[in-house]
């Protein structure tokens, strides 16, 4: 019942673990003092790569794959709009309203805000 699924499970792994073996053996052996070191570009690095960022850069990244992927879903909508009907638009018109409220919860949280606590002002 399960066997088609156990073979190609097998295969799978017996081809990864023969690609690794072959790349291990047959691979080059060089061991320069510049192999280890990161490269870019043509420019060597100064400074570390450790950098302290704020969380609004996180954040920002974060609201934005959110809410740009609710786009791939209206550009769905968009394509089938003749099939889907008023019941479509009713549904896409909640989808989108309720995309409006967690962007307007986001905003009145202080996610979009980049002036940090000192800049903001109570009303």
């Amino acid at each position: 019942m399960y066997w088609p699924f156990i073979v190609y499970a097998i295969l799978a792994v017996s081809i990864a673990a023969g690609m690794l073996l072959v790349s291990h053996f047959v691979g080059p052996r060089h061991r320069e003092r510049a192999t280890g070191e990161p490269y870019e570009s043509g420019v060597l690095p100064t400074g570390s790569a450790r950098l302290r960022l704020s969380i609004q850069f996180y954040l920002t990244a974060i609201l934005f794959v959110i809410f740009d992927l609710e786009l791939v879903y209206i550009f769905a909508w968009a394509v089938a709009i003749r099939e889907l009907g008023w019941e479509g638009y009713l549904g896409v018109v909640v989808f989108i309203a309720i995309l409006l409220s967690g962007l307007i919860y986001e905003w009145r949280m202080g996610s979009l805000d980049w002036a940090g606590a000192k800049g903001r002002t109570r009303s």
